[in-house]
């Protein structure tokens, strides 16, 4: 793949340029994001906010290389990647992009620690004994630390999704994507994994991008991006 001249901020890690997607067919056919474009800078925080229905979470899977655009590109570290193969996109996405969404999907049958190492596994760079080191590390990074080997139904609602956090560190990726992240979580929950989020990002040089409703959570974050049926405002 050709790599696209550098952008005037070398930080920039992940960019879009001109994203449509439409969704449905014939009478139904809804044009859902309409020419958006963005960029995404190593150690700040974004949130996109807006209605239900306005594009976020497409946006959204669309960066994170999960869906395809109908016309426009998407740049992670400098390389396209709306017309890459099914085999690239993987890769790109197991190396470079951590995901947080509202549901933990954890696997039930597997311990805190074993959920971890599932990315890790996929990535195929560590050993046994590295990936099990990395994983200690980050559950002790989001308070975990003496619950490695609880099972997912011996933990809290909070707790899952701060595994569900830390397993989006596992591979260091360059950004973490999260869809509404904290939606079902209680107000004191919600606090604590917004703001691990934000300092492990900030600590570890990451950009990460936010869809949410709720506007505490957006007044923390580094910019915010108001959104309204399928493009962004001002």
């Amino acid at each position: 793949m050709s790599q696209v001249p550098a952008t005037p901020n070398d930080r920039i890690v992940l960019r879009c340029r001109d994203l449509h997607r439409y969704l449905g067919e014939g009478e139904n056919r809804v044009h859902v994001l309409r020419g958006i474009s963005l960029q995404l800078e190593r150690g700040k925080i974004y949130a996109i906010s807006g209605p239900s229905g306005c594009g976020k979470s497409t946006l959204l899977y669309l960066l994170g290389l999960l869906d395809r655009p109908d016309r426009g590109e998407v740049y992670l570290n400098r390389q396209p990647m709306a017309k890459s193969s099914d085999r690239e996109r993987t890769a790109a996405r197991n190396a470079s992009i951590g995901f947080v969404f509202q549901f933990h999907f954890l696997l039930k049958e597997f311990s805190a620690l074993e959920n971890l190492m599932i990315p890790m596994r996929k990535k195929g760079t560590y050993s046994p004994a590295q990936m099990e080191s990395r994983a200690r590390r980050f559950l002790e990074a989001v308070g975990l630390g003496e619950k490695t080997h609880r099972l997912t139904t011996q933990l809290s609602g909070g707790e899952q999704q701060r595994v569900a956090l830390a397993r989006s560190l596992a591979n260091s990726p360059a950004v973490i994507l999260a869809d509404e992240p904290t939606g079902n979580l209680d107000v004191k929950n919600s606090n604590l994994v917004c703001e691990l989020l934000t300092q492990l990002a900030r600590e570890n040089d990451q950009a990460v991008l936010i869809v949410t409703h709720n506007p505490e959570i957006a007044r923390k974050c580094d910019r915010v991006l108001r959104m309204r049926d399928g493009v962004f405002l001002g």
